[in-house]
């Protein structure tokens, strides 16, 4: 419990200096109204977005890019009106659950507005009987049975449409969960075999999609790119240990110092890669946008089935590679004791770098998933990185099974919670959810309880 409380400790410590390490956003000159349109995490693209002031007088236009973003200037603080022309939305989207937001803009402000796309609300945007009854078919000369007959039935369709909805937020959240799972393995094995609480790893998913987005740009395509920037993940794992890791492990180095140079590193790959690709979001040239197949109730995406399909199919490996093959044994060997490990003939560096070198490419094949569906930015290690410790740290930190676990339940319940709450929120919810668990079993809910004296 103490080495456990400290390694929650120090995985605090670090996430405030990464968070303090992050700049703040420019202002701008003067105000704006900006935000991104996204539809389960995918950005969506042309729809004209409108701004007026508090008396009607129209402001600006502005179209979603292909980022989904859209921002407009405003001519100084007050009370302005957003429309979003919900005819301008593409077939793969249902609709709009409010087209039109009232916000208030403050000196030297760039305001965000969030629309969420989804079936409208049910409300004061669904029409009333006597607005869709012709004259002389409705009102007073209707049979008193038919209104009660039609409200049963608004209410069937209304119960179908909303269930339809939670399964289609559940199906997002296996496929967000999933991804996270490849992120959130590498990880935890790190962390099982080395001690190291890795503030670089959402970097290493940044690698993963850089590589990906830089080689399909050059012209190869994606699926190959795809391939080719997984490699390329796994090499920059290997370098990394075989680099700096190992030699700072041989020292000794204490665990704290290996953190902050963890973070550091962390800083250095961010910047390097907006060096590099720039501040922007970029997204890569196929798959990125597809019309999705219905399945059932639900509908999805050829891409998505397939990502899903991939990230089920190598945690099921990396499951059987720890229980069947000698080199899993090994890193459970490792994981549990390095010393007993050491002592009973098994090479402990060599595992570790085998842990690295697979990590890191799982890693970058999940920031490669993510990005096909978010974009790609380099603010995107860090957005994640988040998620990821708290996946594995649910999960029981430094256990494989747990990770896998601990993602799949922040993954659902992530997308799922977006039913009841404002989507804004939805990350803090599964953060409370963290506290909550971790009160009541703080190993996790795999991980073990270690005994203390």
């Amino acid at each position: 419990m103490q080495k456990l409380a400290r390694c929650l400790g120090a995985l605090l410590a670090g996430l405030a200096a990464v968070l303090l390490a992050t700049p703040a956003v420019a202002q701008g000159s003067g105000e704006t109204i900006h935000g991104t349109l996204t539809y389960q995490d995918a950005p969506v693209a042309g729809v004209t977005i409108t701004v007026s002031s508090a008396d009607g007088e129209e402001i600006g236009v502005a179209q979603t890019a292909a980022d989904g973003t859209w921002e407009v200037p405003v001519p100084g603080p007050g009370d302005y009106t957003v429309v979003l022309d919900a005819a301008t939305l593409p077939s793969t989207a249902p609709g709009v659950a409010r087209d039109t937001i009232e916000t208030t803009v403050n000196s030297q402000q760039r305001k965000v507005v969030l629309f969420r796309v989804g079936p409208p609300e049910s409300g004061e945007d669904q029409p009333s009987p006597e607005q869709t009854s012709p004259p002389g078919e409705g009102g007073e000369d209707q049979p008193p049975g038919d209104g009660s007959a039609e409200a049963e039935a608004g209410e069937d369709v209304t119960a179908t449409a909303g269930n339809n909805q939670l399964l289609q937020l559940f199906i997002s959240g296996l496929r967000f969960g999933l991804i996270l799972g490849l992120a959130g393995l590498g990880l935890s094995l790190v962390f099982g075999t080395t001690g190291l609480t890795n503030f670089a790893h959402g970097e290493l998913l940044l690698f993963g999609a850089v590589a990906a987005l830089l080689i399909n740009q050059a012209g190869v395509p994606i699926l190959l790119a795809v391939l080719l920037a997984t490699l390329l993940s796994a090499v920059f794992g290997w370098g990394q240990d075989r680099g700096f890791w190992r030699p700072l492990r041989k020292k000794p180095t204490g665990l704290i110092a290996l953190m902050i140079i963890s973070i550091g590193v962390s800083l250095f790959l961010r910047y390097l890669t907006q060096f590099i690709i720039g501040g922007g979001r970029e997204t890569y040239d196929q798959y990125t946008y597809q019309d999705p197949v219905e399945i059932g109730p639900v509908f999805i995406t050829p891409r998505d089935l397939v990502i899903m399909g991939i990230c089920v199919a190598l945690l099921a490996a990396v499951a059987l590679a720890l229980t069947r093959t000698r080199m899993g044994k090994a890193t459970r060997a490792v994981a549990d004791n390095p010393a007993l490990a050491a002592a009973s003939g098994i090479n402990v560096d060599r595992v570790i770098t085998v842990v690295w070198t697979a990590g890191t490419a799982l890693a970058g094949l999940s920031g490669i998933f993510f990005g096909m569906i978010q974009g790609v930015d380099y603010l995107m290690g860090m957005r994640i990185l988040l998620l990821v410790f708290a996946a594995t740290i649910l999960g029981g930190l430094g256990t494989a099974w747990g990770a896998m676990v601990g993602a799949l339940v922040v993954g659902v319940f992530i997308e799922v919670s977006a039913y009841v709450v404002p989507s804004e929120l939805k990350t803090a919810g599964v953060l409370v959810v963290l506290i909550l668990i971790l009160l009541v079993r703080p190993q996790g809910i795999l991980g073990r309880r270690e005994r203390v004296g």
